[in-house]
């Protein structure tokens, strides 16, 4: 911008009175803005033309919307003049005076650095560096300052500075780039890379003019992830200010405006580049929103490099603080205490992919909503309701079930840590619209986990987009974005390219054809998996079964629980007392758990009988322990018999609950003859590790299971060290080696068929498996871990009182039930008697002291082998009714009556 000096005949001021200010901007060489003090708003601010001195004009671009106009380039030495006053003057004090003032109200005087006159001459140092030309027309001689000038000029002159050098200045002309075709790619090929730039102008708080060196391209950055109050250009074209919008403008200006600073251009969505300016004195997008001057813009805060969480911080800081465009702020969850607003709590339940049930330390139950997210749905869900009357949006709605599982597994159970991050106020049904109850929404972490942002970035759910000035949102709500995105990406679950997984589950609750048609499936698998979906009552509950993928209502046997209250015919049937309680507690131990159940029978409505598992616990006996219920004579033939009387009668004795009102009958004195000779029962601790298609077993005794830990170490230690030479051992039948099992581990072996080099049958001596290796995976035992270091710890041991069903199916369902009961298990064993190949024991469960093959014999599964002695009678005459049970239940092998005839020996079978 050229000045020009005031003309010769203007009359002179009077001794012009000293004015000091703020250098604010440097419009060119000449000339500069000035501003006051700021006093509760933006200052006042004025143009100082410097005196008798003329600067080359800036480059200025074509008038808008006239197409006649053609941009105007640097005059030589214009920029540097410019840039020499702006390095040396901006943010900086002057002092000043007001020589003349033109009708125009163009004002021109003397700019000294500093407080006073004694500073630096601006206009004296410009000449004297050959940036500016004297306007000597109009001088007087005996105006020492003006002559001063002339002297100054000549010098530079003579020493050839600046513009009287040699070449006209051509060079230094910049080459001003207006426009850019591209924006995009020109963003995208820098890399996010901090560039070198000028703020050339202030549009408003979060938007500047920068000029990018040094290409001189001159482009409009708008700050990523805020926005600031703005300029509204109104229809006559005059400009209204929103509140705080100058003193943002006057913020950002006196802190960046004509700075050298860095810019890094982080995206260019629809021609808008957006960047992040750094100045050695600190982040102005941060320091904007901590005073309040700005807030937080979703949609581009995603591209904001600097750390989105640092913004957030900083705008929660000033919501805090309430300052200026948060003066009248009032925070979600303002009117909840600290207590309600951040606490513990351990998770019973979840609803649907969003929501879930939790208990509080004070016993309370409280439904948690996660912020910010929205579940998987069904756009044509009103038409599949028409359609399909039992609409069940868990199974039908596609990804729902992989997004409740993914909570189930991870949550139910367990403690979390719940953020409060607002209250969304209760809504009344609208046209189109369901109501909604009043919801908590927080942020729910676990292990430091944000479990909406885990959901989120496994595609099972989106997050809600909110209007700009809506606060109710998660305290994590950008990170919930950027999961989204790289969900997004990668397609994952509802982002997903691929066909939705469609979920075929039969409801067969309640359906008496389908029931009994499934209900020998389930008798024959023993215990079967399942995941309580829904408890009814304390006894009465809705399982999935996955194997099967069907869903079953499914009774507790073996007791009677109090009834809850339930709308009948003749009207609402009162609860029972202690009905709750047991509703309750058996909601808090199994529900949306995975259990095991054993199905005995079913009843006529179509439901299940049976025994209900969760780790190790039966949900019958604990009903029973816990006095919630009795138990029902049903349980007489069940395994858990002993068990559920026994704890019965505790609870009996106590009066607690359904006992409360007990009055104990008088018990006649029975006097138990024992017999002549008792059994030997010194049971001992073993470990089953191995069980075969004859149902024999080996075990290991537990008391030299640290023996042989410790030799396996030491062993494997050694082979490490000194690895054997692979094929070196030339495997004979009946040698003791050691063998490579399939987990890569050695363990002690012995030889016991030779079929080829390739085909070694080998038998693990301290576990009883068998396998067929290669002769390159045998090696040679070393003394230090033979037998005779460490007898072979596995022991071959079979059932007694048992017979095994010769019929393969048959043979194969006991084994199958032995595996599952037993192996890798720790057991009780007792030796009753010695057989032909190895000795007949009975086994016991470690934890309930059960039968194992007296249970057997109950579920019809085998046969009893009936002995002779006489010690043994009783424990015979135990099986021999347990077998009699299973007979009259037609139970397993006995559904079809009682198959064994006078010839059945020829069929291996004997009375």
């Amino acid at each position: 911008m050229a000045s020009v000096s005031a003309p010769a005949q203007a009359a002179p001021a009077p001794a012009a009175p000293l004015q000091r200010g703020i250098v604010k901007m440097v419009l060119s060489g000449c000339a500069i803005i000035v501003r006051g003090q700021p006093r509760g708003g933006p200052p006042p601010e004025r143009q100082i033309n410097l005196s008798n001195i003329r600067a080359g004009a800036m480059a200025r671009r074509a008038a808008q919307g006239q197409p006649d106009s053609k941009d105007t380039p640097d005059e030589p030495y214009a920029f540097q003049a410019r840039e020499f006053l702006r390095k040396k003057l901006i943010g900086k004090e002057v002092c000043f005076t007001v020589e003349i003032k033109t009708a125009l109200g163009r004002e021109y005087g003397m700019v000294y650095l500093g407080k006073d006159t004694s500073g630096e001459n601006i206009a004296e140092a410009l000449v004297n560096e050959g940036l500016a030309t004297v306007r000597r027309e109009g001088i007087r001689g005996n105006n020492p300052e003006q002559v001063r000038l002339c002297e100054l000029e000549d010098q530079a002159k003579s020493s050839k500075k600046g513009q009287w050098s040699e070449g006209g200045g051509t060079h230094t002309i910049r080459d001003m780039k207006y426009t850019i075709e591209n924006p995009r790619n020109f963003v995208d090929s820098l890399h996010q890379k901090p560039i070198n730039a000028i703020i050339e102008h202030v549009r408003d708080g979060s938007v500047v003019r920068a000029l990018l060196l040094p290409d001189y391209y001159l482009v409009t950055v708008m700050l990523s992830g805020v926005k600031c109050p703005s300029f509204k250009r109104e229809a006559d074209g005059t400009e209204t200010p929103e509140p705080f919008a100058a003193e943002a403008k006057f913020f950002t200006e006196s802190r960046l405006l004509q700075r050298d600073v860095q810019i890094i251009l982080e995206s260019c969505p629809n021609q808008i580049i957006l960047g992040t300016i750094l100045h050695p004195n600190g982040n102005i997008t941060e320091l904007l929103l901590k005073e309040g001057f700005a807030r937080c813009v979703d949609w581009s805060m995603a591209v904001y490099t600097q750390g989105a969480e640092k913004l957030r911080a900083a705008e929660r800081s000033a919501k805090e603080r309430k300052v200026r465009i948060w003066k009248d702020y009032v925070a979600p969850t303002a009117n909840l205490d600290q207590k309600d607003r951040q606490f513990v709590a351990k998770v019973m339940q979840v609803v649907n992919a969003d929501a879930m049930v939790v208990k509080l330390n004070s016993g309370e139950y409280k439904t948690i909503h996660l912020s910010s997210i929205r579940p998987p749905r069904n756009e044509s869900e009103d038409k599949n309701k028409d359609k399909d009357k039992r609409f069940r949006p868990l199974y039908d709605i596609p990804y729902m079930f992989e997004a409740r599982e993914f909570l189930r597994k991870k949550l139910i159970g367990k403690k979390v840590n719940v953020t409060v991050d607002y209250i969304r106020a209760a809504t009344g049904p609208g046209e189109g619209t369901p109501a909604f109850a009043e919801r908590t929404c927080a942020t729910v972490t676990i292990g430091g986990i944000n479990i909406a942002e885990a959901l989120v970035s496994k595609g099972l759910a989106t997050v809600i987009r909110y209007r700009q000035d809506d606060d109710q949102r998660s305290s994590h709500y950008d990170e919930l974005l950027a999961a989204e995105a790289r969900a997004i990406k990668n397609g994952k679950g509802l982002h997903s390219k691929k066909e939705v997984p469609i979920h075929r589950v039969a409801d067969i609750s309640g359906e008496t054809q389908k029931a009994k048609q499934f209900l020998p499936f389930l008798q024959r698998a023993g215990r079967s998996e399942a995941v309580v979906e829904y408890v009814f009552s304390g006894s009465r509950l809705k399982l999935y079964m996955p194997k099967e993928t069907c869903l079953i209502t499914f009774l507790l046997a073996g007791i009677e629980c109090p009834r809850s209250s339930r709308n009948l015919p003749g009207g609402l049937q009162v609860a029972e007392p202690f009905s709750d309680e047991a509703m309750l507690f058996t909601k808090e131990l199994v529900l949306q758990r995975e259990v095991e159940v054993e199905v005995e029978s079913m009843d006529k409505a179509g439901n299940f009988i049976g025994w209900l598992h969760i780790e190790g616990v039966n949900l019958s006996v604990a009903l029973v322990e816990n006095a919630l219920s009795k138990v029902h004579f049903t349980a007489e033939r069940s395994a858990y018999y002993k068990t559920l009387v026994s704890a019965e009668e505790v609870c009996r004795q106590r009066k607690e609950k359904v006992w409360a009102n007990y009055e104990e009958k008088p018990v006649e004195e029975v006097v138990h003859l024992s017999e002549e000779k008792e059994r030997v029962a010194n049971y001992r601790h073993v470990f089953v590790t191995e069980i075969t298609d004859q149902l024999h077993f080996y075990a290991q005794d537990v008391e030299t299971g640290g023996q042989l830990e410790s030799l396996m170490e030491t062993m494997r230690a050694e082979l490490a060290s000194q690895p054997p030479v692979e094929g070196s051992f030339v495997a004979r039948r009946g040698d003791y080696c050691i063998a490579k099992f399939a987990d890569g581990e050695w363990y002690r072996a012995r030889v016991e068929k030779v079929e080829s080099p390739a085909k070694v049958h080998v038998f693990y001596i301290d576990y009883g498996n068998r396998e067929v290796v290669s002769s390159t995976r045998l090696a040679a035992m070393l003394p230090a871990f033979s037998t005779r270091a460490l007898p072979a710890q596995a022991t071959e041991y079979t059932f007694a009182f048992i017979q095994v069903p010769q019929d393969e199916d048959a043979r194969a369902d006991v084994v199958d039930c032995v595996v599952r009961d037993i192996q890798n298990i720790q057991c009780l064993l007792n030796v009753e008697y010695s057989g032909a190949t190895c000795p007949h024991v009975t086994v016991q469960f470690g934890d309930t002291k059960d039968d194992v093959g007296l249970g057997l014999v109950k579920e019809g599964l085998v046969m009893v082998d009936v002995r002779k002695e006489k010690h043994l009678q009783k424990m015979v005459t135990e099986y021999l009714n347990s077998q009699e049970s299973a007979k009259s239940a037609r139970l397993n092998i006995w559904r079809y009556g009682d198959f064994r005839a006078d010839d059945a020996d020829e069929f291996g079978y004997r009375r």
